[in-house]
């Protein structure tokens, strides 16, 4: 991906698979913001995680489980929560859907 680019065309970036049933797709970042769209299977897991930065996610299509610092809710597209830095969290997804990901700052650990 050319960060120096200000538009990001689909068919521009790569799909890199993540995990049983799970691809990632970076849809434009800089040091303080990156976007990722994350495509889950039916009964694919965003395993429980916690990291430093502060996660805000929209769930574009499917249905899911999601928990946030222990509390669990079901959330179904145009649905989105937020995730405090360092505060535990994870998806099961209950109906094949896409995630709109978003992180501050950067995840530098996403890019090769």
């Amino acid at each position: 991906m050319n960060t120096e680019s200000k538009f990001i065309p689909e068919n521009s970036t790569e799909w890199e698979i993540c995990g049983e049933g799970l691809r990632r797709q970076i849809m434009g970042y800089d040091k303080d913001i990156m976007l990722v769209k994350v495509l889950f299977e039916k009964g694919a897991v965003g395993a429980m995680h916690r990291h430093f930065h502060t996660q805000s996610s929209f769930i574009a299509s499917g249905t899911f489980e999601v928990t946030v610092n222990g509390e669990t809710r079901i959330l179904h597209a145009g649905d989105g929560y937020i995730v405090e830095p360092d505060v535990e969290h994870g998806v099961v997804c209950l109906e094949k859907g896409v995630l709109i990901d978003t992180f501050s700052p950067c995840r530098e650990d996403f890019l090769k």
